[in-house]
């Protein structure tokens, strides 16, 4: 399970650049050598940073990465399996162990949320050590399972109202009679939908584009370009069958009736009821990805509906295949990622030493931005990444409140910067940009005057390119 952690120079996982260049500036500002940046106390969204944090000061940022994203895959690989374990009341689900190594390593991680996986990985093991949804557990576990929350709610909120929610549903809906189960979970639906609809009356939100097509959990297999897209419909199409299974060995009546059915369908129609992209009013960030890894949660809970009865042999060897597939690709897109990464290394290395960079390369054929914050990574001990974004949200434990010569303290400055057309102020200077040297995949830093318009660079990385 830990392989892909360490089979590589990096570890490739979008946000985690920009969490590694955090723990840094926090170390810069414990020393007092971080300006107008300050350290807040914060109660949730900071589990993965404080971890790291640690990490680094005793052990540098290389090793730092892996061990903290190492261990972040062993507490969600084996929570899922505990609660796949524990929904489908088998003993050991190990036909399903294909499938869920792809989701350890599917688009939250290669998007590099890594506070939210850790904290779904908690609710996993909560619900299972809460035997699913059943509200059976022994008197003494419960305390076991409100610490594991507890610590849940330090990585990520959202986990922990997910799991918090299941609990609830399932002791009311197995304290009712089976025949009015179907409409508690209409109910739910129809909730769902009303709370999409405040949510866009109170705030500017919208639906993305095909959202309606996460809530089987599949997308994340959709990791870099398209062609993971085969992939995730081969893994559909086996679910498929493995249900169809399900549906023989309990009958449909059976099925429609059984409470662990309703919270995987519950959880899906939320990805699809609920916008994905809300605007904050306080900072006018775009939280766009809310919704969209709450998918995630989804398909470990139908590997759990399927596992609980034997799967073919055929539907098994098919996940096997898909997830050697899968982790072939992943090993040469991420080569690929590293390879980049060498050649932006290189140019900062030449830039004296304390400089603000900023980086607007983007990747035409990827799902997430794999190239966003790859430069932040590049800046720890070396320079400042002038348009992360961290400082200036307010979500995260640094802050920057007022301008400063290490990082732009307004989110939307900060989104120009890297999505093009921030305009170069005076007080934004001396500033170099990383792009394209001419019309091939070499890089340059150029100092940039005041009054540029910064723009995007659009780019294809291949493995076959960035050799």
């Amino acid at each position: 399970m830990l392989t892909p952690c360490f089979w590589q120079r990096r570890i490739q996982a979008g946000d985690l650049s920009s969490h590694i260049y955090n723990a840094w500036l926090a170390q810069l500002i414990e020393q007092g050598k971080a300006g107008a940046l300050t350290l807040v106390p914060q109660s949730h969204n900071v589990l993965f940073d404080l971890v790291l944090s640690g990490l680094l000061q005793m052990l540098g940022p290389g090793p730092a990465q892996r061990i903290a994203v190492a261990a972040a895959v062993l507490v969600f690989f084996w929570g899922a399996f505990a609660l796949v374990r524990a929904v489908s009341r088998r003993d050991a689900p190990w036909a399903w162990t294909p499938a869920l190594a792809v989701l350890s390593y599917g688009w939250v991680f290669h998007m590099g949320l890594f506070n939210f996986y850790i904290s779904l990985g908690l609710a996993f093991w909560a619900l299972a050590l809460a035997q699913g949804w059943r509200g059976r557990a022994a008197p003494w576990k419960w305390p076991a399972v409100g610490m594991l929350l507890a610590v849940s709610y330090v990585a990520h909120p959202m986990p922990v109202v997910w799991a918090v929610a299941t609990l609830a549903y399932g002791r009311v809906a197995r304290a009712m009679a089976p025949r009015y189960r179907i409409l508690m979970a209409g109910g739910s639906l129809a909730g769902s939908a009303v709370l999409g609809v405040l949510l866009r009356l109170f705030f500017h939100c919208q639906w993305e584009s095909g959202q309606a097509r996460w809530i089987t959990g599949a997308d994340q297999i959709w990791v870099f370009g398209d062609r993971y897209l085969p992939l995730a419909a081969a893994a559909l199409a086996l679910w498929a069958f493995a249900f169809q299974r399900v549906l023989e060995r309990r009958g449909l009546r059976r099925t429609l009736l059984d409470v662990r059915w309703h919270l995987a369908i519950l959880t899906g129609a939320c990805v699809a009821l609920i916008p994905s992209i809300v605007v904050l009013p306080s900072s006018g960030q775009q939280e766009s990805l809310l919704i969209a890894r709450m998918s995630l949660a989804g398909a470990v809970l139908f590997c759990a509906l399927a596992a609980a009865v034997p799967a073919r042999k055929w539907v098994v060897a098919g996940m096997g295949a898909v997830a050697a597939i899968f982790f072939c690709f992943v090993y040469q897109d991420e080569s690929a990622l590293n390879r980049v990464e060498d050649r932006m290394e290189r140019v900062v290395a030449r830039l004296p030493p304390g400089q603000r960079v900023v980086s607007a390369l983007m990747d035409t054929n990827l799902r997430e931005f794999a190239l966003l914050h790859v430069v932040d990574r590049v800046c720890v001990g070396r320079c400042f990444s002038y348009a992360n974004y961290e400082p200036s949200v307010g979500q995260f434990r640094i802050r920057a409140e007022r301008e400063n010569g290490i990082v732009t303290a307004d989110f939307r400055d900060s989104w120009a910067m890297q999505a093009g057309g921030y305009v170069v102020k005076p007080r934004d200077v001396p500033l170099y940009r990383i792009d394209l040297c001419g019309a091939g995949s070499d890089l340059c830093a150029a100092p940039v005057a005041a009054g540029v318009r910064l723009q995007r660079t659009w780019l294809h990385v291949t493995p076959e390119l960035w050799r």
